[in-house]
């Protein structure tokens, strides 16, 4: 497909980073193919980094109406609606080939104010189970893309669904190609813990115990980087210190993909974006579905993982200190398993999942439906 013009694409998103990351990845590939990109999200759009932060970016009113009482939804469904009309007369102004949302309720008034237009429309589905946003939108839109093979709760008679993947933000996938760490005899042994953007308090509080007792019973240094809630951390420290261990224990590392590419094993929470970088990567994971999440799809996420032997399900209700230093003893002794879970991560997704999407995104600019990547991407250049 040739581009005779630079095409304008907008990108509906907002929220959390499982939303947001997607989102700067393809903003990173459509941008270098050339074209015109637009974000429109709500009134936290403001927290965006990466490629997202660089973009002409509008805010658009939005509100949640899961899990609230009558006052509270009816004030959202309001919000949704004022959104729906700032983003319908923003759309008429911008003139877009195609509007992407990332699901999340910041990406509703757009998608619904697309439709409205008859704008061409995609979203991606981050986990595997469509999303209640996305669910909303699925019926109405010309494509969903998908980051797994299997998605539950997708309609039944619906647009094409394209297997995609789930794009990662660029500075991970400038780690895809490093290898796993190799295991010298009697050398450090290194365990990342990290429990999403706000921690996990269940990790705190069981941790630090297993670490203490496993550690003398390991063949080499047991060396752990922990990242907490910010109220956890001096409690933790002053654990570890208690217990005589020394960990690297933080509220924040602003070089996570590093460090998870420098890692033996990952416990962590089984969110959209922290499954992807981990795959990505290719790092072995215990995954600790969060028990609350909407529709449980942390669980699903995991079990997605588990099936392809990239990682071990693990449910918070089996998170215990006797159940973690029996499953973290096993691990830790038997390298050769880990370096073949490595192995199942590092195929478990597509590597061009970026790639994938943007060639979604451009096979509709001309409504074709074809595959625009490489002739886009030579007249970019």
């Amino acid at each position: 497909m040739t581009l005779s013009r630079k095409p304008t694409i907008v990108l509906a998103t907002g929220g959390t980073a499982g939303h947001v990351f997607p989102a700067d990845a393809l903003a990173d590939e459509l941008s270098r193919r050339g074209c015109r990109l637009v974000l429109i999200t709500d009134r936290r759009g403001g927290a965006v980094g990466g490629r997202l932060s660089e973009l002409e970016t509008h805010k658009v009113r939005a509100g949640g109406i899961a899990g609230k009482g009558i006052f509270a939804r009816l004030t959202s469904v309001v919000e949704i609606l004022i959104g729906i009309a700032q983003a319908y007369v923003l759309l008429g102004k911008i003139c877009p080939d195609v509007v992407v949302g990332f699901g999340g309720y910041a990406s509703v008034p757009t998608m619904v104010a697309a439709t409205l237009r008859k704008v061409r429309t995609v979203i991606h589905e981050q986990n595997a189970v469509l999303g209640r946003a996305n669910r909303l939108l699925a019926s109405r839109v010309a494509r969903i893309a998908t980051s797994y093979e299997k998605v539950e709760k997708l309609p039944e008679d619906g647009p094409e669904i394209v297997v995609t993947g789930m794009p990662v933000r660029p500075s991970v996938a400038a780690l895809c190609d490093v290898p796993y760490p190799a295991r010298q005899a009697g050398g450090d042994i290194r365990l990342l813990v990290f429990g999403g953007s706000q921690g996990a308090s269940v990790f705190s509080r069981v941790v630090p115990d297993v670490v203490a007792r496993i550690a003398p019973k390991l063949p080499g240094k047991l060396r752990v980087t922990q990242q907490c809630r910010r109220d956890d951390v001096t409690p933790v420290q002053a654990e570890y210190r208690r217990l005589g261990f020394e960990a690297e224990v933080a509220a924040f590392f602003d070089d996570l993909p590093s460090r998870i590419a420098d890692s033996h094993l990952v416990i962590s929470r089984a969110g959209a974006s922290t499954v992807a970088e981990l795959t990505a990567i290719g790092r072995p994971s215990i995954l600790v579905p969060y028990p609350h999440a909407i529709d449980d799809h942390q669980t699903s996420n995991a079990h997605a993982v588990d099936e392809t032997g990239a990682g071990w399900l693990l449910p918070e209700s089996a998170f215990t200190i006797d159940g973690l230093a029996s499953r973290l003893e096993s691990l830790l002794t038997m390298p050769r398993i880990l370096e073949t879970a490595a192995a199942a991560a590092r195929n478990a997704a597509p590597p061009d999942a970026a790639v994938r999407l943007a060639d979604v995104v451009l096979s509709l600019v001309n409504g074709n439906g074809g595959n625009g990547h490489t002739e886009a991407r030579r007249e970019a250049a």
